[in-house]
């Protein structure tokens, strides 16, 4: 397994920048579980647990660490005093462990995620979600979405969506000079939990979509919002005004880029780009993408809100709406620079993390641990930073 993780981190080398990565086998499943911690500059790490099949080990861990960094760009972004994490169950197979497997998996991935004592809080991402965060916090009390009887904030799926709404507007104005979406063709690429709200919101906008999904019955969806299907194999090239990505990452490659026909591309999935040179190709073509970590943004705003800071539904809708700002403030600093705005959303996101690194917060000692069984909430303000702003373990 150390050869395996080395491999995974070459093409960090010379600059590895993570600053913790854990490689443990669940000891009830005995399956292979990856936390990467990238940064806690800004708080404790927050990032979901995504539950996927692998084709080897190392792609595993080099997915948490790709996805990790890009927990730090996202909450940074959006203005939240958190860094970034991911974990990352392998499964040997599509089929998803469930019934008692699923629970011993669960309490495998509580169990890891207590040992780093509130470095890392976890939420649900791709093969996890609010139900299974209630099992996961029998185990550990740093775990966020729990289902909102069992006092958490739920499915953050609607969240994101209404974020990834707000950057629409932003991208709309900046490529056809006003943010309104009605009339505007939208082409939604995956509608599952999140797509399926972006996909509802943008009808209720008044928005045209053209929709697609790898599920067949997928097209009820298309029939209840008035969307014209099409096959998944002939989405990237169907003339849109903008892609919005919905689906799992690495979208956008070298080979796709040029079938493109649309004006822009923003949307909530992850890691859309396959590699960071993608996003030159797309603005050679003329074409604005709006970087994933700050469309997405919406379901960590709300549940970190909701659960970490008690925050008001009123401030939690600035938040959202401030998803539009950023792109904004984005979008501008890549035409006074001549980049992109992938790198202009990376600079300012570690500009963010630099300033927050230099000026720590002072917050209270965190409490002993909770006992595993019934784990009381715990808030960010609980988590001290050390005196460089990384937190104690």
């Amino acid at each position: 397994m150390a050869a395996v993780l080395m491999d995974a981190l070459a093409p960090l080398v010379p600059d590895p920048s993570h600053e913790l990565v854990q490689v443990v086998r669940g000891r009830r499943s005995g399956l292979a579980i990856t936390i990467a911690v990238h940064s806690t500059a800004l708080g404790p790490a927050a990032g979901g647990c995504r539950i996927a099949h692998y084709a080897d080990p190392a792609a595993a861990i080099t997915d948490a660490l790709r996805l990790a960094a890009a927990m730090t760009e996202k909450n940074a972004l959006a203005g939240l005093e958190h860094g970034g994490a991911k974990t990352v169950v392998a499964l040997p197979t599509t089929a998803r462990p469930s019934g008692a497997e699923r629970t011993a998996l669960l309490h495998d991935l509580g169990d890891a995620i207590a040992s780093l004592g509130g470095r890392y809080i976890a939420g649900p991402d791709v093969g996890s979600g609010p139900s299974d965060m209630s099992v996961i916090g029998e185990r550990t009390p740093y775990v966020c979405c729990r289902p909102v009887a069992d006092g958490g904030s739920g499915n953050s799926s609607f969240h994101t969506a209404r974020g990834t709404l707000a950057a629409l507007g932003a991208v709309a104005d900046e490529v056809f000079g006003s943010p309104e979406l009605a009339g505007r063709t939208f082409g939604v690429i995956g509608l599952g939990a999140v797509g399926a709200h972006v996909a509802r919101l943008l009808a209720q906008a008044g928005a045209r979509l053209v929709v697609t999904d790898i599920n067949p019955a997928a097209r009820s969806l298309a029939e209840e919002v008035g969307a014209t299907w099409v096959d998944p194999g002939h989405a990237l090239a169907t003339e849109v005004d903008v892609l919005v990505p919905a689906a799992l990452g690495g979208l956008l490659t070298a080979r796709t880029a040029p079938l493109l026909r649309c004006a822009a591309v923003a949307g909530p999935a992850n890691n859309q780009l396959d590699e960071p040179v993608t996003a030159r190709l797309l603005a050679d073509r003329g074409i604005l993408w709006a970087p994933d970590v700050v469309v997405s943004a919406g379901g960590v705003i709300h549940a970190t809100g909701v659960e970490l800071r008690g925050e008001s539904e009123e401030r939690l809708a600035e938040r959202l709406s401030g998803i539009a700002t950023t792109l904004r403030q984005v979008f501008r600093t890549a035409r006074t620079r001549g980049t992109t705005p992938a790198d202009a959303a990376t600079d300012l996101a570690r500009q963010r993390v630099r300033r927050r690194a230099s000026h720590p917060a002072h917050t209270a000692v965190l409490p002993p641990a909770p006992s595993a069984a019934g784990a009381e909430k715990v808030r960010a303000a609980d988590i001290p930073p050390d005196d460089t702003g990384a937190l104690t373990t």
